[in-house]
Formats: structure tokens, C-alpha cells, sequence
């Protein structure tokens, strides 16, 4: 620093400490100028406020958001550069949820079959908002974010620059009517030149963000219009979807019932001593022929009772595994790779290296597991699987 700086910069710290203590009072702005000053911070807060809830209102959880964020920070460490990500909108991981099962109903099941429509249309709602999400961020976050990171960030830069040429003024201007200072009027007049400079263009700047109301306003009708076309599209979808599941509905209620016969034990095939019997006529063993014999007749003496007959097992519990055969295989299970802190109810917690025992797979960013005997979701991208789920 060049000893003109450094003696600016002293005479400004010379001037604040003055007035702090009460000993001086610096040049006071007029009442229009305060007035710029205090809607212009808030027209900062505004902005900044303004795009943190937007970007919430397009994507209400938290734990989405902060995933998001996190992949982006990552892809920026390992690249250099951060690649355009979305978030995974509630309709389409609700849509994923019905095909998967109406497919698992199958092809004969109406109530299947409506499940797959409604699966469709909600994943249809997911393309609609990701184009509503498109639009919110290129017509009113963008032109949002340029105001704060442009425009908001000179008049803030000018201000500061003005409040120190302020302190550098009154402080030369001070010790020169003290007497006894070697600043020069060639000093004071510099002093006073760049004060006025910058006092022109703090007020310039904050002038013309104040005064861009027909630009602002142009944004917030970008903004509600696009609200407005994404609910249109919305309806459309559901109206379609309504005709449809009152179709299925009468398509459902006009399929005739066929009777059903709960079916008894005797129906069902049950393991005897090795040997399978059913009432449909198969050969059965005498022994087991005589235990039967022997529960329709009480009085026979010979009679083997069910509970005594060698190898009962009416539901075949306790029939034996054929040799060479196994009826355990390895257990699901995924490595953490990333500590993972749940922010909402449901959500499984660990740390890096914890090996999680894998239930079922929610979608194609979420996994259910356990761990520890607690059971919960958590994302696909912070775990390995070792072993995979069938």
C-alpha cells in the first residue's frame, strides 16, 4: 500500500473513533438520501428472500434440496464445473410407485390396470412441473439473481467507497480547522472531490434500482403467468384421468363376481412320512389311511390319533431339506460411503463404513434398510451395494 493509501486509510479510522466517542460529528446526509439508503437494503433483503422461497416452493423437501446441493458441490470439486441437476418431483417418485405395483397386479386386475393410468398422469404432472420449474428460474430467479449479484452489489460497492470518502474528508477538514496540521487545502480539495464523486454515484446507483418498478413488475407477471399455464396443463391432465377411472369404475362394477369356496385342510396337500396326500384321489399310505380312518371313528381301538401318527406335520414345517440343498442365501446389504444425517421422520441415518441391511428399493434415488435395529429410507447415491436385492 502506497503511503497516500495508508494515511487515508488512518485518517478514516482517526474520524470513525472520533465520532464514536462523541468528540466529532461527521457530515450528516439529508432525509432523501437515508431514505434511498433504507429502501435499498431492503430491496437486498427482498431479492435474497425472494429467490430462498421460490426455490422452496418449487421444491418443498428439505432433504431433496439439500441432496441436490450436495451433488452439485461434488460435481463441482471433481470437475471444476457444476452440470444443471433437478429435483425428483413428488408426482413422478408417487407415479414410479403406482406402475410398479398396477404391473405387479397384472393385466386381468381393473384396479391394476387404473393404477398404471394414474401412475402415467402423475408422472405426466412431473414433465408439466419440471417445465413450470424451467420457466420460474429462466424468467424471474435469473433476472433476480443479475439484480443481486450486479446491479444491488455496485450501489453496495459505492457505498461503502462513499462512507470511507466521507471519514477521509471530515477527518482532514477537521484537523485543518484545529490549526496546527500540515493538510493542505490541495488535500481537502481532493478529499472533497472524491467525496462528491462518490456520493453521486451511490445515489445514481440506488436511483435506478428503486426506479425499475416496470421491470420488476414484468418479472412478477412472467412468474404468475407461468403458474398459471402449469395449473391449466394440470387440469387438462386430471380431467382426462377422471373420465378414465370412472370408466374403470364401471368397468369394474359391471365384471360379473365369480362364487367363492374357501377351500378346508382336506383340500389342501399335506406331507405325511415323506409322501404328499390330497382328496382328489391320489394313493396315500396305509398308515396314513388308518390315522384318517381313526379320526372319523373314535371308538376303533387301533386308531392312530393325528398328533401320533409317525411324521405328522399337517402344514410340512418340519419336512426335511433334501441333501444338497440350502434354503439360506446372503442377505441384501449396502456400504455406506458417505455419513448420511436424517432431516425428516422415516429417514435411516449412519456413518461411512456402516453396513446396512437392504429391505426394498423406493424409487431410483431412495433405498429402505436397516441398521442397528432401526429401519428407514435413505439415498441411493450414498451407499455401495455388496449384495443386491433379488
Amino acid at each position: 500500500m502506497a503511503f497516500a493509501g495508508l494515511k487515508k486509510q488512518i485518517n478514516k479510522a482517526n474520524q470513525y473513533v472520533t465520532e464514536k466517542m462523541g468528540a466529532a460529528e461527521g457530515t450528516k446526509m439529508d432525509d432523501d438520501f437515508v431514505e434511498m439508503e433504507r429502501k435499498t437494503d431492503v430491496t437486498y433483503e427482498l431479492v435474497e428472500e425472494l429467490q430462498m422461497k421460490t426455490k422452496e416452493f418449487l421444491q418443498p423437501n428439505p432433504t431433496a434440496r439439500a441432496k441436490m446441493a450436495a451433488v452439485k458441490a461434488g460435481i463441482s470439486k471433481l470437475s471444476g464445473q457444476a452440470k444443471a441437476a433437478t429435483y425428483p418431483q413428488p408426482e413422478g417418485t408417487l407415479g414410479e410407485t403406482m406402475l410398479v405395483y398396477g404391473r405387479k397386479l397384472g393385466e386381468e386386475s381393473v384396479f391394476g390396470a387404473a393404477l398404471i393410468e394414474s401412475g402415467e398422469t402423475m408422472k405426466q404432472l412431473a414433465d408439466v412441473k419440471y417445465a413450470l420449474d424451467d420457466n420460474v428460474k429462466q424468467n424471474f430467479l435469473e433476472p433476480l439473481h443479475h439484480l443481486q449479484s450486479k446491479d444491488l452489489k455496485e450501489v453496495l460497492h459505492h457505498r461503502k467507497k462513499l462512507h470511507g470518502r466521507r471519514l477521509d474528508f471530515d477527518c482532514k477538514k477537521r484537523k485543518q480547522t484545529k490549526g496546527g496540521s500540515s493538510v493542505t487545502e490541495d488535500e481537502i480539495r481532493q478529499a472533497e472531490e472524491k467525496f462528491a464523486e462518490s456520493l453521486h454515484l451511490a445515489q445514481m446507483g440506488m436511483h435506478n434500482i428503486l426506479d425499475n418498478d416496470v421491470e420488476q413488475i414484468a418479472q412478477l407477471a412472467f412468474f404468475a403467468e407461468g403458474l398459471l399455464e402449469y395449473h391449466k396443463q394440470c387440469t387438462d391432465i386430471l380431467k382426462v384421468l377422471t373420465e378414465t377411472l370412472h370408466d374403470k369404475r364401471n368397468e369394474a362394477a359391471s365384471k360379473p363376481r365369480k362364487e367363492f369356496i374357501p377351500k378346508t385342510l382336506a383340500d389342501l396337500p399335506m406331507s405325511m412320512g415323506g409322501e404328499m396326500i390330497s382328496s382328489t384321489g391320489r394313493t396315500t399310505p396305509s398308515s396314513l389311511t388308518e390315522g384318517l380312518n381313526g379320526m372319523n371313528n373314535a371308538k376303533t381301538p387301533s386308531a392312530v390319533s393325528p398328533g401320533s401318527a409317525p411324521g405328522w406335520d399337517p402344514f410340512g414345517q418340519n419336512a426335511p431339506v433334501p441333501q444338497g440343498r440350502t434354503n439360506s442365501r446372503p442377505q441384501p446389504s449396502a456400504t455406506a460411503v458417505y455419513d448420511f444425517d436424517p432431516e425428516n421422520p422415516g429417514e435411516l441415518g449412519f456413518k461411512e463404513g456402516d453396513c446396512i441391511t437392504l429391505t426394498s428399493r423406493i424409487d431410483e434415488n431412495w433405498f429402505e434398510g436397516s441398521l442397528n435395529g432401526k429401519t428407514g429410507f435413505f439415498p441411493v447415491n450414498y451407499v455401495h451395494v455388496t449384495v443386491p436385492l433379488p
